[in-house]
């Protein structure tokens, strides 16, 4: 079949390639819908590639749960020895993935390359990972990796599209969508056939898989659908080869002739055949399909008996070798096909196991999950470890829900088996989880009943790790620095004898930042122990360590600190996979975009953090109230019930500690004018921190100020930095606080209590930030005090623009996405190159974004809206 209106897409990705030969690397996602020609284009590039660059392509496998690191076993023979070394290592447990990562970045370095990575929507964790690792890198290697994945199976929910969303902040990403062909490229396609081309056209829509199904069975009805024109080639077939195909779909996409030999005699002729009907194709090592829809047709017309037969076929024959660590995914895929509960409770915990120690913890839930469905077949200790297994796995990638129901489970079977070591461990990890799903009281009274259970046994690792849980609960509830140094204490002596790494870090950690909230001492405390945890290769300890340092940053507003956490604890967790810790830390870091006065990219981080499936509770909380307070102080509607949705998400206690929930909705009240809901609502907060002996400074503080703005007097309570000074009547110093934080929303608001020309200037940064709930406020406020004149809003230009660019400002964003330096961008608006980086801040600033390239791509997706 002749390669039709594909020029311009080979074209660009030639440009690329040529491109990375001498400059830096680059990555191109070609998409498109199933069977519209990505694997051809993909070929005739590699046809069109000069000899001296290197060609490796991999792809992946439609496993139900698929092999660790698939893609790059397939390209193994052609890497470097170190390579795959390496990777037997990290296949067998002896080394880590990410020094797999480490040595196929510096092999692709040792020359030009074109590395594919064909069809990521089956891609298993591990290889997403790898993608992650190099997209990152790739400016550093001559190399071009082109990933191709059907947009048509892509949803929200998938679990590429969390890779997606990163890829989109890399300018050395760029994207080829392939589109179906014209009707004329079909009629073309149809001339010499005894088809019409027309009815081709329109029952096709221009698919070229499908127009290649009908026009290789010329003799057969023009088929409706993929599976009729697929039935349609298979009818031609002699029974040998329709047998082979058969047992070439239940065994998978790619089948290695040495299997299929063992499972069928003499499968060469009919192979030939099928080969020659353009059913499948092979290289002399493996045989696959064209297509994998071509697989799934045939698939699916295969007896229920005939592919009970085949997978215990190849259950067998693979058990009769020696089965190697990335075999296990597969062994456990036929065992369940085979319907052999044995197998599957053989093979599939310990692919979980393999996955978890590949970082795919995603797939290693999916075979826990497989196990789980033959569990009733295994004695209660076996359950509860398979059920501990799961919990942990959904636990650490997304599925909390899941997780603390396996959790649950396990628990209850502890229980009746009278293990009390394992149900006070298992008590201990569930009240850790308890609190992410917003439920504060519950995780606490859980952690307490751990360690009563756990004492009574005498020291050990677990109860070491259960002090630690209430160490981390008590600086999270804000319950003091004493509680938390209690507690820290204790996990301390127990980790020190036991000689756990991760309770020395974590330990430490949180009795520093108890310190730092309520002291203001104990940073560089916390820093040090989150350094140590990632030396150490703790993922999972430094991993939380990495969220709660944006957490606490975003409580303290302090701009500056929340940025460079939000980048390590994304960048962390990315490379990871810890989807959980993930998602907490782009949900602080939409707070932080909001004590920055950056509505928009903040709404749209809070956004992104509502639309992943697997967002905790407490996220989705944070989210929530973020939409619900920037849509407050822009002036939009509908900010009550967001910020109900938020509250009806976690205990009411979990609205005062994360220090946002409970203070949004009195600020929300202010900016209404309605005083009196704004004492008698921070009034109770504060009543209720006083009870609970959670007097906390970044807490009470601003309560105690709302109060103080509404007209009330507040009572005496502990306050932090800024607030402090606002409540003792220094404003100006207040204000002047605020502005070293990088927060302008909140250095107006101290201006607010100022003299005439502070409200001016408090009126002003408002009209900048678009808050124009706050201007109205302001407004009233000066017309109150008799100050005039009013200045006016900011010019009609300014507010329309989403991101409260001038007009100005907008020029300079143009000419940063046609690549400009600042002198360049001086001598175009004839202004020196010092006021056109001047201006290039500003523009950064009010994006949310941190290089020149960020909003160039930022201005590009808004001009294709």
């Amino acid at each position: 079949m002749d390669l039709l209106e594909r020029e311009a897409v080979l074209q660009a990705l030639v440009g690329h390639l040529q491109a990375t030969e001498s400059g830096p690397g680059r990555l191109v996602l070609l998409r498109g819908e199933a069977g519209i020609g990505k694997t051809a284009v993909i070929r005739r590039l590699a046809q069109l590639a000069d000899p001296h660059i290197r060609v490796l392509i991999g792809a992946c496998d439609p496993l139900a749960t698929p092999r660790p690191l698939g893609p790059l076993m397939d390209l193994a023979p052609r890497l470097g020895p170190t390579v795959r070394t390496s990777l037997a290592g990290a296949l067998a447990g002896t080394c880590r993935t990410d020094e797999v990562f480490d040595c196929l970045l510096a092999d692709l370095s040792t020359c030009p390359g074109l590395l594919v990575v064909e069809d990521v929507h089956w891609a298993d964790e591990a290889t997403l990972d790898l993608l992650r690792y190099l997209v990152r890198r790739l400016p550093s290697v001559p190399a071009l990796v082109v990933v191709t994945y059907r947009d048509d199976e892509i949803g929200r929910t998938h679990h590429l599209t969390g890779l997606l969303g990163t890829l989109a902040g890399y300018p050395w990403v760029y994207r080829q969508d392939l589109a179906p062909l014209s009707r004329r490229a079909v009629a073309r396609l149809a001339g010499g056939h005894a088809v019409d081309a027309e009815r081709l056209y329109h029952l096709s829509a221009g698919n070229p898989f499908i127009v290649t199904e009908v026009l290789a069975a010329p003799t057969e009805p023009v088929p409706a659908t993929v599976r009729e024109a697929v039935a349609g080639r298979l009818a031609g077939l002699s029974a040998p080869a329709r047998t082979v195909v058969d047992v070439l779909a239940v065994l998978g996409r790619q089948v290695s002739l040495q299997l299929l030999a063992r499972i069928l005699p003499t499968p060469e002729e009919p192979l030939d055949e099928a080969v020659a009907c353009g059913i499948v194709c092979t290289d002399g090592q493996v045989t696959e399909f064209r297509h994998e829809l071509t697989r799934l047709a045939v698939l699916d017309a295969v007896p229920v008996a005939s592919r009970l037969r085949v997978h215990r076929q190849v259950l067998a024959v693979m058990r009769s070798a020696p089965i190697a660590a990335n075999d296990l995914a597969l062994l456990a895929d036929h065992a369940e096909g085979a319907m052999d509960p044995t197998a599957v409770l053989e093979y599939a915990p310990a692919a979980a196991a393999h996955a978890s120690s590949s970082g795919a913890y995603r797939e290693a839930a999916a075979q826990y999950a497989r196990a789980l469905s033959y569990a009733g077949r295994l004695p209660p200790d076996e359950s509860a470890s398979l059920l501990e297994g799961h919990a942990r796995a959904c636990l650490l990638s997304g599925g909390l829900d899941e997780g603390i129901a396996s959790g649950r489970t396990a628990l209850r079977l502890r229980r009746a088996l009278r293990d009390r070591l394992h149900e006070g461990d298992d008590l201990r990890w569930l009240s850790g989880w308890l609190w992410p799903a917003g439920r504060a009281a519950e995780a606490r009274a859980t952690g307490l009943e751990a360690v009563r259970a756990l004492e009574a046994l005498g020291p050990s690792r677990e109860l070491a790790r259960a002090y630690l849980n209430l160490c981390r609960l008590a600086c999270y509830g804000h319950e003091g620095v004493e509680a938390t140094a209690a507690y820290a204490g204790k996990a301390i002596a127990l980790g020190e004898r036991f000689g756990d790494a991760g309770v020395l870090v974590q330990a430490r950690f949180h009795a520093a930042a108890a310190r730092m909230l309520c002291e203001g001492e104990g940073w560089e405390e916390c820093e040090h122990a989150l350094a140590e945890a990632m030396a150490q290769d703790l993922p999972v300890d430094a991993g939380l360590l990495a969220v709660v340092t944006c957490w606490f940053t975003a409580l303290q507003r302090d701009a500056v600190r929340t940025t460079a956490a939000l980048s390590r604890a994304e960048s962390y967790c990315l490379d990871r996979d810890l989807l959980s810790y993930l998602l907490c830390t782009r949900a602080w870091g939409s707070w932080g975009l909001l004590n920055r006065g950056l509505w928009v990219p903040a709404a749209d981080a809070a956004q992104a953090v509502l639309s992943h499936p697997g967002s905790p509770p407490v996220a989705r909380s944070v989210a929530l109230t973020v939409l619900g307070l920037g849509q407050a102080r822009q002036g939009k509607a509908r900010v009550w019930p967001l910020l109900e949705r938020a509250a009806g998400l976690v205990d009411p206690s979990c609205l005062l500690d994360t220090g946002l929930g409970r203070e949004a909705g009195v600020e929300a009240a202010w900016l209404v004018g309605d005083h009196e809901l704004v004492r008698a609502e921070a009034g109770r907060a504060l009543a209720t921190l006083r009870e609970q002996g959670r007097d906390h400074p970044w807490l009470s503080g601003p309560l105690a100020c709302w109060i103080r703005r509404a007209g009330g007097t507040p009572p005496p309570v502990p306050a932090a930095g800024p607030y402090a000074l606002e409540l003792a009547g220094d404003w100006a110093g207040a204000a002047a606080l605020w502005d070293r934080l990088g927060c302008p929303y909140d250095a107006a608001l101290a201006r607010l209590s100022g003299d005439v020309p502070a409200l001016h200037q408090a009126l002003a940064a408002f009209e900048a930030l678009g808050a124009r709930s706050a201007v109205v406020r302001t407004r009233a406020l000066m017309r109150t005090r008799g100050v005039r004149p009013v200045r006016r809003g900011p010019r009609a230009a300014t507010r329309a623009n989403p991101y409260g660019l001038t007009n100005r400002e907008l020029d300079v964003l143009k000419l940063l996405g046609e690549g400009l330096s600042d002198a360049e961008i001086g001598a175009r608006l004839y202004i020196t190159p010092k006021t056109a980086g001047h201006h290039v801040g500003a523009v950064l600033t009010k994006l949310g974004v941190h290089t020149r390239h960020e909003a160039a791509r930022r201005l590009l997706r808004s001009e294709l809206r």
